[in-house]
Protein backbone atom coordinates (compact mmCIF):
# COMPACT_ATOMS: atom_id res chain seq x y z
CA UNK A 1 0.00 0.00 0.00
CA UNK A 2 2.98 2.62 0.82
CA UNK A 3 4.29 1.91 -2.45
CA UNK A 4 1.53 2.26 -4.63
CA UNK A 5 0.96 5.53 -2.24
CA UNK A 6 3.93 7.05 -2.97
CA UNK A 7 3.90 5.79 -7.17
CA UNK A 8 0.14 7.47 -7.43
CA UNK A 9 1.51 10.46 -5.17
CA UNK A 10 4.50 10.58 -7.56
CA UNK A 11 2.05 10.66 -10.62
CA UNK A 12 0.01 12.81 -9.74
CA UNK A 13 2.97 15.62 -8.47
CA UNK A 14 4.74 15.03 -11.71
CA UNK A 15 1.24 15.81 -13.50
CA UNK A 16 1.01 19.66 -11.61
CA UNK A 17 4.74 19.62 -12.01
CA UNK A 18 4.35 19.70 -15.84
CA UNK A 19 0.80 21.49 -15.77
CA UNK A 20 2.11 24.14 -13.76
CA UNK A 21 4.83 25.52 -15.31
CA UNK A 22 3.35 24.78 -18.95
CA UNK A 23 0.39 26.87 -17.70
CA UNK A 24 1.74 29.27 -15.89
CA UNK A 25 4.31 29.91 -19.32
CA UNK A 26 0.93 30.12 -21.28
CA UNK A 27 -0.37 32.20 -18.92
CA UNK A 28 2.54 34.59 -18.75
CA UNK A 29 2.79 35.09 -22.26
CA UNK A 30 -0.55 35.84 -22.60
CA UNK A 31 0.24 38.36 -20.23
CA UNK A 32 3.40 39.59 -21.95
CA UNK A 33 1.83 39.99 -25.10
CA UNK A 34 -1.61 42.28 -24.01
CA UNK A 35 1.16 44.38 -22.81
CA UNK A 36 3.26 44.66 -24.49
CA UNK A 37 0.49 45.67 -27.12
CA UNK A 38 -0.71 47.97 -24.41
CA UNK A 39 2.56 49.22 -24.56
CA UNK A 40 2.48 50.14 -28.31
CA UNK A 41 -1.11 51.34 -27.75
CA UNK A 42 0.10 54.42 -25.49
CA UNK A 43 3.36 54.96 -27.54
CA UNK A 44 0.95 55.75 -30.51
CA UNK A 45 -1.30 57.67 -28.06
CA UNK A 46 1.70 59.76 -26.97
CA UNK A 47 2.52 60.69 -31.04
CA UNK A 48 -1.26 61.67 -31.15
CA UNK A 49 -1.41 63.93 -28.42
CA UNK A 50 1.81 65.13 -29.34
CA UNK A 51 0.18 66.02 -32.57
CA UNK A 52 -2.71 67.51 -31.04
CA UNK A 53 -0.52 69.56 -28.69
CA UNK A 54 1.07 70.88 -31.54
CA UNK A 55 -1.78 72.01 -33.19
CA UNK A 56 -3.75 73.26 -30.84
CA UNK A 57 -0.69 75.67 -29.63
CA UNK A 58 -0.23 76.81 -33.15
CA UNK A 59 -3.53 77.82 -33.75
CA UNK A 60 -3.45 79.40 -30.69
CA UNK A 61 -0.35 81.62 -31.41
CA UNK A 62 -2.20 82.55 -34.51
CA UNK A 63 -4.79 83.97 -32.56
CA UNK A 64 -2.62 85.37 -29.62
CA UNK A 65 -0.43 86.88 -33.62
CA UNK A 66 -4.04 88.26 -34.71
CA UNK A 67 -5.39 90.18 -30.89
CA UNK A 68 -1.77 91.70 -31.58
CA UNK A 69 -2.33 93.19 -34.48
CA UNK A 70 -3.25 97.21 -34.00
CA UNK A 71 -5.38 97.47 -37.30
CA UNK A 72 -8.61 98.83 -37.94
CA UNK A 73 -10.73 96.02 -37.93
CA UNK A 74 -11.30 94.35 -41.29
CA UNK A 75 -9.63 96.95 -43.03
CA UNK A 76 -7.70 95.98 -45.78
CA UNK A 77 -4.40 95.93 -43.92
CA UNK A 78 -6.01 94.07 -40.97
CA UNK A 79 -7.65 91.47 -43.36
CA UNK A 80 -4.37 91.02 -45.40
CA UNK A 81 -2.87 90.23 -42.33
CA UNK A 82 -4.98 87.67 -41.30
CA UNK A 83 -4.61 86.22 -44.95
CA UNK A 84 -0.97 86.06 -44.04
CA UNK A 85 -1.61 84.48 -40.10
CA UNK A 86 -3.81 81.83 -42.24
CA UNK A 87 -0.99 80.56 -44.81
CA UNK A 88 1.85 80.40 -41.96
CA UNK A 89 -0.02 78.43 -39.87
CA UNK A 90 -0.11 74.78 -41.19
CA UNK A 91 -2.96 73.95 -38.45
CA UNK A 92 -5.28 76.10 -39.22
CA UNK A 93 -7.80 77.05 -42.24
CA UNK A 94 -9.30 80.19 -41.56
CA UNK A 95 -9.11 82.78 -38.70
CA UNK A 96 -12.00 85.62 -38.41
CA UNK A 97 -13.04 88.77 -36.81
CA UNK A 98 -16.17 88.46 -34.20
CA UNK A 99 -17.84 91.42 -33.30
CA UNK A 100 -21.16 92.33 -30.77
CA UNK A 101 -21.69 88.01 -31.75
CA UNK A 102 -21.61 88.24 -35.20
CA UNK A 103 -18.62 87.77 -37.92
CA UNK A 104 -17.21 90.94 -39.36
CA UNK A 105 -14.92 89.52 -41.74
CA UNK A 106 -11.89 86.26 -42.15
CA UNK A 107 -8.69 86.17 -44.06
CA UNK A 108 -11.15 85.64 -47.41
CA UNK A 109 -12.42 89.41 -46.79
CA UNK A 110 -15.29 90.97 -45.57
CA UNK A 111 -18.37 88.97 -44.54
CA UNK A 112 -21.25 90.45 -45.85
CA UNK A 113 -23.61 87.89 -44.54
CA UNK A 114 -25.06 87.86 -40.93
CA UNK A 115 -23.42 85.11 -39.43
CA UNK A 116 -23.81 84.76 -35.50
CA UNK A 117 -20.75 83.35 -33.48
CA UNK A 118 -21.90 81.82 -30.17
CA UNK A 119 -19.47 82.15 -27.26
CA UNK A 120 -17.31 78.77 -26.95
CA UNK A 121 -18.52 75.68 -25.31
CA UNK A 122 -15.71 74.70 -23.47
CA UNK A 123 -12.65 76.68 -22.01
CA UNK A 124 -9.29 75.53 -21.99
CA UNK A 125 -6.58 75.53 -19.53
CA UNK A 126 -4.78 78.47 -21.08
CA UNK A 127 -8.35 80.76 -21.28
CA UNK A 128 -8.76 80.04 -24.95
CA UNK A 129 -12.36 78.92 -25.72
CA UNK A 130 -13.36 75.75 -28.04
CA UNK A 131 -16.20 74.35 -30.18
CA UNK A 132 -16.17 70.72 -30.94
CA UNK A 133 -18.80 70.97 -33.44
CA UNK A 134 -18.60 73.64 -35.76
CA UNK A 135 -19.95 73.03 -39.44
CA UNK A 136 -19.28 76.46 -41.24
CA UNK A 137 -20.50 77.28 -44.59
CA UNK A 138 -17.08 78.24 -45.43
CA UNK A 139 -16.41 74.38 -44.98
CA UNK A 140 -19.55 73.07 -46.93
CA UNK A 141 -20.71 72.28 -43.83
CA UNK A 142 -18.07 69.76 -42.87
CA UNK A 143 -17.73 69.57 -39.40
CA UNK A 144 -14.60 71.85 -37.53
CA UNK A 145 -13.68 72.99 -34.65
CA UNK A 146 -12.72 76.20 -33.54
CA UNK A 147 -10.85 78.15 -31.35
CA UNK A 148 -11.12 81.33 -30.19
CA UNK A 149 -9.51 84.00 -27.92
CA UNK A 150 -11.26 87.43 -27.52
CA UNK A 151 -12.28 88.48 -30.80
CA UNK A 152 -10.74 85.63 -33.08
CA UNK A 153 -11.75 82.95 -33.65
CA UNK A 154 -9.55 80.02 -36.36
CA UNK A 155 -11.19 76.97 -37.47
CA UNK A 156 -9.34 73.95 -37.59
CA UNK A 157 -9.93 70.85 -39.57
CA UNK A 158 -9.96 67.89 -37.18
CA UNK A 159 -8.06 65.43 -38.94
CA UNK A 160 -5.44 67.70 -37.74
CA UNK A 161 -5.28 65.95 -34.11
CA UNK A 162 -5.34 62.47 -35.19
CA UNK A 163 -2.47 63.07 -38.55
CA UNK A 164 -0.68 59.94 -36.93
CA UNK A 165 0.08 56.96 -39.27
CA UNK A 166 -1.37 53.89 -37.84
CA UNK A 167 -2.70 49.97 -38.71
CA UNK A 168 -5.95 50.14 -40.46
CA UNK A 169 -7.37 47.98 -37.66
CA UNK A 170 -6.46 50.47 -34.86
CA UNK A 171 -8.79 52.99 -34.09
CA UNK A 172 -8.10 56.38 -32.01
CA UNK A 173 -9.46 58.98 -30.93
CA UNK A 174 -8.10 62.38 -29.52
CA UNK A 175 -10.39 64.21 -26.81
CA UNK A 176 -10.78 66.94 -24.45
CA UNK A 177 -12.39 66.08 -21.05
CA UNK A 178 -14.65 62.88 -21.48
CA UNK A 179 -17.25 64.76 -23.59
CA UNK A 180 -15.02 66.61 -26.29
CA UNK A 181 -14.31 64.29 -29.25
CA UNK A 182 -11.68 66.25 -31.56
CA UNK A 183 -11.27 63.43 -33.79
CA UNK A 184 -11.19 60.17 -34.71
CA UNK A 185 -9.39 57.69 -36.94
CA UNK A 186 -11.05 54.63 -38.55
CA UNK A 187 -14.56 55.01 -37.22
CA UNK A 188 -14.30 53.98 -33.43
CA UNK A 189 -17.64 52.83 -31.93
CA UNK A 190 -18.31 56.08 -30.18
CA UNK A 191 -19.73 54.02 -27.37
CA UNK A 192 -16.49 52.50 -26.29
CA UNK A 193 -14.95 55.76 -26.84
CA UNK A 194 -17.14 57.32 -24.45
CA UNK A 195 -17.02 54.08 -21.69
CA UNK A 196 -12.83 54.09 -21.98
CA UNK A 197 -13.04 58.39 -21.67
CA UNK A 198 -15.08 58.01 -18.60
CA UNK A 199 -12.57 55.01 -17.45
CA UNK A 200 -15.07 52.54 -17.63
CA UNK A 201 -14.30 48.67 -18.92
CA UNK A 202 -14.42 48.40 -22.73
CA UNK A 203 -16.45 45.83 -24.98
CA UNK A 204 -15.01 42.45 -24.34
CA UNK A 205 -12.73 41.70 -28.17
CA UNK A 206 -10.68 44.10 -28.33
CA UNK A 207 -7.53 45.60 -26.50
CA UNK A 208 -7.07 49.56 -25.65
CA UNK A 209 -5.11 51.96 -24.42
CA UNK A 210 -5.90 55.34 -23.10
CA UNK A 211 -3.20 57.88 -22.48
CA UNK A 212 -4.22 61.61 -20.85
CA UNK A 213 -1.35 64.45 -21.01
CA UNK A 214 -1.61 68.13 -20.32
CA UNK A 215 -5.74 68.09 -20.73
CA UNK A 216 -5.67 65.57 -23.64
CA UNK A 217 -6.77 62.13 -24.06
CA UNK A 218 -6.25 59.76 -26.89
CA UNK A 219 -7.83 56.62 -26.93
CA UNK A 220 -6.47 53.60 -29.03
CA UNK A 221 -8.70 50.57 -29.72
CA UNK A 222 -7.46 47.41 -31.80
CA UNK A 223 -9.00 44.23 -31.86
CA UNK A 224 -7.84 41.15 -29.68
CA UNK A 225 -6.71 39.30 -32.41
CA UNK A 226 -3.76 41.15 -33.43
CA UNK A 227 -2.73 39.90 -30.45
CA UNK A 228 -1.79 36.79 -32.42
CA UNK A 229 1.63 36.91 -33.84
CA UNK A 230 3.18 38.93 -30.26
CA UNK A 231 1.16 35.92 -28.56
CA UNK A 232 3.63 33.30 -30.47
CA UNK A 233 6.69 35.20 -30.25
CA UNK A 234 6.27 35.23 -26.32
CA UNK A 235 5.86 31.48 -26.31
CA UNK A 236 8.67 30.89 -28.29
CA UNK A 237 10.09 32.40 -25.69
CA UNK A 238 8.67 31.38 -22.13
CA UNK A 239 7.22 27.84 -23.64
CA UNK A 240 10.78 26.62 -23.92
CA UNK A 241 11.60 27.95 -20.10
CA UNK A 242 8.56 26.15 -18.66
CA UNK A 243 9.67 22.83 -20.48
CA UNK A 244 12.67 23.01 -18.91
CA UNK A 245 11.07 24.12 -15.49
CA UNK A 246 8.69 21.31 -15.75
CA UNK A 247 11.46 18.57 -16.72
CA UNK A 248 13.17 19.98 -13.73
CA UNK A 249 10.36 19.61 -11.23
CA UNK A 250 9.64 15.52 -13.42
CA UNK A 251 13.48 15.09 -12.43
CA UNK A 252 13.04 15.76 -8.85
CA UNK A 253 10.15 13.89 -8.93
CA UNK A 254 11.29 10.94 -9.63
CA UNK A 255 14.62 11.27 -7.82
CA UNK A 256 12.45 11.82 -4.40
CA UNK A 257 10.38 8.82 -5.57
CA UNK A 258 12.60 6.91 -6.09
CA UNK A 259 14.86 7.55 -2.93
CA UNK A 260 11.18 6.57 -1.29
CA UNK A 261 10.73 3.64 -2.60
CA UNK A 262 14.62 2.89 -2.25
CA UNK A 263 15.35 0.66 0.75
CA UNK A 264 17.13 3.98 2.32
CA UNK A 265 14.11 5.71 1.42
CA UNK A 266 11.80 3.41 3.60
CA UNK A 267 14.66 3.24 6.42
CA UNK A 268 13.74 7.38 6.86
CA UNK A 269 10.29 6.91 7.14
CA UNK A 270 10.52 3.43 9.20
CA UNK A 271 12.60 6.16 11.46
CA UNK A 272 9.78 8.55 11.46
CA UNK A 273 7.21 6.23 12.02
CA UNK A 274 9.10 4.12 14.82
CA UNK A 275 8.71 0.46 12.72
CA UNK A 276 11.39 -1.01 14.58
CA UNK A 277 11.32 -3.40 17.50
CA UNK A 278 13.31 -5.74 19.42
CA UNK A 279 13.93 -9.78 19.83
CA UNK A 280 15.99 -11.06 22.03
CA UNK A 281 18.30 -13.80 21.65
CA UNK A 282 18.69 -15.47 25.17
CA UNK A 283 22.47 -15.84 26.39
CA UNK A 284 23.02 -18.79 28.50
CA UNK A 285 25.65 -19.68 31.21
CA UNK A 286 26.85 -22.87 29.84
CA UNK A 287 28.05 -24.46 33.00
CA UNK A 288 24.39 -24.08 34.53
CA UNK A 289 21.84 -24.03 31.56
CA UNK A 290 20.63 -20.26 33.20
CA UNK A 291 19.61 -18.04 31.09
CA UNK A 292 21.73 -15.05 32.13
CA UNK A 293 20.45 -11.94 29.47
CA UNK A 294 19.86 -11.42 26.17
CA UNK A 295 21.23 -10.17 22.97
CA UNK A 296 18.79 -7.10 21.41
CA UNK A 297 18.27 -7.87 18.03
CA UNK A 298 16.73 -5.28 16.15
CA UNK A 299 13.77 -6.02 13.60
CA UNK A 300 11.49 -3.94 10.90
CA UNK A 301 8.07 -4.57 10.48
CA UNK A 302 6.48 -2.54 7.70
CA UNK A 303 3.23 -1.02 8.19
CA UNK A 304 2.42 -4.48 5.01
CA UNK A 305 3.16 -6.73 7.53
CA UNK A 306 6.21 -7.78 5.83
CA UNK A 307 9.90 -8.28 7.03
CA UNK A 308 12.71 -7.03 6.38
CA UNK A 309 15.88 -8.81 7.21
CA UNK A 310 18.47 -7.34 9.14
CA UNK A 311 21.14 -8.20 7.10
CA UNK A 312 19.76 -5.86 4.15
CA UNK A 313 19.16 -2.73 5.95
CA UNK A 314 21.47 -2.42 8.46
CA UNK A 315 24.19 -1.56 6.57
CA UNK A 316 21.87 0.61 4.36
CA UNK A 317 21.41 1.93 7.52
CA UNK A 318 25.05 1.96 8.60
CA UNK A 319 26.13 3.89 5.15
CA UNK A 320 23.85 6.99 5.58
CA UNK A 321 23.85 7.28 9.25
CA UNK A 322 20.32 6.18 9.94
CA UNK A 323 21.99 3.41 12.12
CA UNK A 324 21.96 6.21 15.65
CA UNK A 325 18.37 6.68 15.67
CA UNK A 326 17.78 3.26 15.06
CA UNK A 327 20.26 2.56 17.67
CA UNK A 328 18.36 4.98 19.75
CA UNK A 329 14.63 3.32 19.28
CA UNK A 330 16.34 -0.02 20.22
CA UNK A 331 17.22 1.78 23.24
CA UNK A 332 13.77 2.56 24.47
CA UNK A 333 12.53 -0.69 23.39
CA UNK A 334 14.58 -2.52 25.26
CA UNK A 335 14.00 -0.27 28.55
CA UNK A 336 10.15 -0.51 27.80
CA UNK A 337 10.21 -4.16 27.32
CA UNK A 338 12.68 -4.90 29.89
CA UNK A 339 12.42 -2.97 32.59
CA UNK A 340 9.87 -4.82 35.04
CA UNK A 341 12.34 -8.08 34.69
CA UNK A 342 15.53 -6.06 35.02
CA UNK A 343 14.25 -4.50 38.10
CA UNK A 344 13.31 -7.82 39.30
CA UNK A 345 16.82 -9.68 38.59
CA UNK A 346 20.00 -7.41 38.83
CA UNK A 347 22.05 -10.00 37.81
CA UNK A 348 19.85 -10.17 34.02
CA UNK A 349 21.13 -8.09 31.18
CA UNK A 350 20.56 -7.16 27.89
CA UNK A 351 23.48 -6.58 25.28
CA UNK A 352 22.91 -3.94 22.74
CA UNK A 353 25.10 -3.85 19.54
CA UNK A 354 26.61 -0.39 18.59
CA UNK A 355 27.78 0.63 15.39
CA UNK A 356 30.65 1.87 14.74
CA UNK A 357 30.50 5.43 14.53
CA UNK A 358 29.02 5.40 18.13
CA UNK A 359 31.79 3.79 19.21
CA UNK A 360 34.16 6.39 17.65
CA UNK A 361 32.26 9.25 19.44
CA UNK A 362 30.92 7.74 22.39
CA UNK A 363 27.55 10.31 20.94
CA UNK A 364 25.60 7.00 23.02
CA UNK A 365 26.48 6.94 25.63
CA UNK A 366 24.59 10.46 26.63
CA UNK A 367 21.64 8.81 25.10
CA UNK A 368 21.98 5.85 27.29
CA UNK A 369 22.38 8.11 30.20
CA UNK A 370 19.56 9.75 29.83
CA UNK A 371 16.78 6.92 28.44
CA UNK A 372 18.11 5.07 31.84
CA UNK A 373 17.81 7.68 34.38
CA UNK A 374 14.96 7.61 36.60
CA UNK A 375 14.08 3.39 35.01
CA UNK A 376 15.53 2.00 38.32
CA UNK A 377 18.20 -0.15 35.99
CA UNK A 378 21.69 -0.23 36.63
CA UNK A 379 24.72 0.11 34.02
CA UNK A 380 25.65 -3.00 34.37
CA UNK A 381 22.44 -4.27 33.56
CA UNK A 382 23.13 -3.17 30.12
CA UNK A 383 26.13 -4.90 27.76
CA UNK A 384 27.43 -3.10 25.29
CA UNK A 385 28.67 -4.83 21.99
CA UNK A 386 30.56 -3.88 18.42
CA UNK A 387 31.81 -5.23 15.64
CA UNK A 388 35.63 -4.80 15.00
CA UNK A 389 34.80 -1.56 12.29
CA UNK A 390 34.38 0.02 15.56
CA UNK A 391 37.67 -0.47 16.92
CA UNK A 392 39.73 0.34 13.85
CA UNK A 393 40.61 3.90 15.70
CA UNK A 394 41.97 2.65 18.51
CA UNK A 395 42.22 5.47 20.56
CA UNK A 396 38.81 7.06 20.31
CA UNK A 397 37.48 3.37 21.18
CA UNK A 398 39.62 3.71 23.81
CA UNK A 399 38.00 6.53 25.12
CA UNK A 400 34.13 5.70 24.31
CA UNK A 401 35.32 2.03 26.29
CA UNK A 402 37.06 3.73 29.20
CA UNK A 403 33.80 6.49 29.65
CA UNK A 404 31.16 3.23 28.91
CA UNK A 405 33.22 0.81 31.75
CA UNK A 406 33.28 4.16 34.06
CA UNK A 407 29.53 4.31 34.15
CA UNK A 408 29.33 0.65 35.09
CA UNK A 409 28.31 -0.84 31.35
CA UNK A 410 30.74 -3.64 30.30
CA UNK A 411 32.08 -3.69 26.84
CA UNK A 412 32.25 -6.71 24.18
CA UNK A 413 33.75 -7.50 21.02
CA UNK A 414 31.35 -8.43 18.78
CA UNK A 415 31.96 -11.39 15.53
CA UNK A 416 35.48 -11.41 16.38
CA UNK A 417 37.92 -12.98 14.00
CA UNK A 418 35.98 -11.85 10.99
CA UNK A 419 37.27 -7.88 11.18
CA UNK A 420 40.58 -5.91 11.05
CA UNK A 421 41.75 -6.86 15.11
CA UNK A 422 44.58 -7.71 15.43
CA UNK A 423 46.17 -8.86 19.11
CA UNK A 424 47.83 -5.58 19.85
CA UNK A 425 44.25 -3.47 19.30
CA UNK A 426 42.82 -5.97 21.42
CA UNK A 427 45.76 -5.83 24.24
CA UNK A 428 44.99 -1.59 23.60
CA UNK A 429 41.34 -2.12 24.72
CA UNK A 430 39.87 -2.72 28.13
CA UNK A 431 37.01 -5.06 26.85
CA UNK A 432 34.91 -7.09 29.57
CA UNK A 433 33.94 -10.05 26.62
CA UNK A 434 34.96 -11.52 23.48
CA UNK A 435 32.29 -12.77 21.37
CA UNK A 436 32.91 -15.73 19.27
CA UNK A 437 31.26 -15.15 15.84
CA UNK A 438 29.33 -18.83 14.58
CA UNK A 439 31.74 -18.97 11.26
CA UNK A 440 33.99 -20.69 14.26
CA UNK A 441 31.52 -22.24 16.11
CA UNK A 442 30.01 -24.21 13.28
CA UNK A 443 33.96 -25.84 12.48
CA UNK A 444 33.50 -27.68 15.88
CA UNK A 445 33.66 -31.07 15.59
CA UNK A 446 34.48 -30.83 11.38
CA UNK A 447 37.54 -30.83 9.32
CA UNK A 448 37.26 -27.34 8.08
CA UNK A 449 40.62 -25.62 7.81
CA UNK A 450 39.38 -23.05 10.62
CA UNK A 451 38.65 -25.51 12.82
CA UNK A 452 41.71 -24.64 14.90
CA UNK A 453 41.16 -21.19 14.97
CA UNK A 454 38.65 -21.28 17.50
CA UNK A 455 40.73 -22.65 20.27
CA UNK A 456 43.48 -19.86 19.64
CA UNK A 457 40.32 -17.23 19.96
CA UNK A 458 39.60 -18.92 23.59
CA UNK A 459 43.30 -18.76 24.52
CA UNK A 460 44.00 -15.43 23.32
CA UNK A 461 40.37 -14.08 25.28
CA UNK A 462 41.99 -16.38 28.30
CA UNK A 463 45.39 -14.65 28.08
CA UNK A 464 43.47 -11.06 27.81
CA UNK A 465 41.26 -11.69 31.12
CA UNK A 466 37.73 -11.66 29.28
CA UNK A 467 34.68 -13.43 29.38
CA UNK A 468 33.62 -15.54 26.39
CA UNK A 469 30.42 -15.56 24.89
CA UNK A 470 30.23 -18.23 21.73
CA UNK A 471 27.29 -17.31 19.11
CA UNK A 472 25.47 -19.49 16.93
CA UNK A 473 25.56 -23.22 18.96
CA UNK A 474 23.35 -25.24 17.13
CA UNK A 475 24.22 -28.70 17.90
CA UNK A 476 25.12 -30.23 22.02
CA UNK A 477 28.35 -31.49 20.17
CA UNK A 478 29.48 -27.93 19.87
CA UNK A 479 27.64 -26.85 23.07
CA UNK A 480 29.93 -29.53 25.20
CA UNK A 481 33.14 -28.97 23.55
CA UNK A 482 33.18 -25.04 24.46
CA UNK A 483 32.07 -25.98 27.77
CA UNK A 484 34.59 -28.17 28.06
CA UNK A 485 37.28 -25.13 26.96
CA UNK A 486 35.48 -22.95 30.09
CA UNK A 487 33.52 -20.62 27.76
CA UNK A 488 30.98 -18.99 29.86
CA UNK A 489 28.14 -17.68 27.37
CA UNK A 490 26.35 -19.18 24.55
CA UNK A 491 23.80 -18.45 22.34
CA UNK A 492 22.05 -20.14 19.85
CA UNK A 493 19.20 -22.24 18.00
CA UNK A 494 20.23 -25.33 20.82
CA UNK A 495 18.44 -23.36 23.41
CA UNK A 496 16.41 -20.69 21.61
CA UNK A 497 15.64 -18.44 18.44
CA UNK A 498 15.49 -14.71 18.82
CA UNK A 499 12.13 -14.08 20.87
CA UNK A 500 9.97 -11.54 20.53
CA UNK A 501 9.83 -10.10 24.25
CA UNK A 502 6.93 -11.98 25.97
CA UNK A 503 8.41 -14.70 25.31
CA UNK A 504 11.63 -14.24 26.05
CA UNK A 505 10.55 -13.33 29.55
CA UNK A 506 8.22 -16.86 29.67
CA UNK A 507 11.71 -18.45 28.40
CA UNK A 508 13.67 -16.48 30.90
CA UNK A 509 11.41 -17.41 33.91
CA UNK A 510 11.80 -21.31 32.60
CA UNK A 511 15.84 -21.47 32.87
CA UNK A 512 16.18 -19.11 36.26
CA UNK A 513 17.28 -22.33 37.60
CA UNK A 514 20.34 -24.51 36.72
CA UNK A 515 19.51 -27.19 34.85
CA UNK A 516 19.07 -30.81 36.47
CA UNK A 517 22.79 -32.32 35.65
Amino acid sequence: MRRKRIIVTSVLVAVIGVAAPLSLAFYLSSVRAEQGEQERLRLLAGYALERAHRSIASAGLALRSADALDLAPCSEAHILQLRRITITTRSIDDIGYVENGLLKCTSTGIEEARIAVTPAGFTLANGMGIDFNLRPVVSGGKRMVGLSHRAYKVLIDPVRFSDVIVDSDIQMAVAIGKQGVLDTLHHPDPAVVQALLAGQPAADGHIHATLYRDGLTAVMIEPRSKLNDRLRREQLLLLPLGLLMAAFIVGIVIWLSRRRLSLRGELETAVERREFFVHYQPIIALDTGVCVGAEALIRWRRPDGSMIRPDLFIPVAEESDLILPITDQVIACVIADMRAALLADRELHIAINLCASDIETGRVLDVLERALAGTGIEAQQVWLEATERGFINVEAARATIEKARARGHAVAIDDFGTGYSSLSSLQNLPLDALKIDKSFVDTIGTDAATSSVTPHIIDMARTLNMLIVAEGIETRQQADYLLERKVEFGQGWLFAKALPALDFLAFYASRRLPSPT
